[in-house]
């Protein structure tokens, strides 16, 4: 295999493996942030009922 496509395809690993991680990072920070929210929402009908 030559040196330049063994070095575009650890380019290519390794920024798919830190977007990989950033997205379930990130998907986890906006489903917490949902979760809080709706709890919120939840708490604030039942005080109006």
């Amino acid at each position: 295999m030559s040196e330049q496509l063994r070095i575009i395809l650890i380019i290519i690993v390794s920024v798919s493996i830190f977007g990989l991680i950033i997205f379930v990072i990130v998907k986890n920070f906006i489903k917490s942030k949902i979760d809080y929210y709706l709890i919120e929402k939840n708490k604030k009908t039942k005080k109006d009922e």
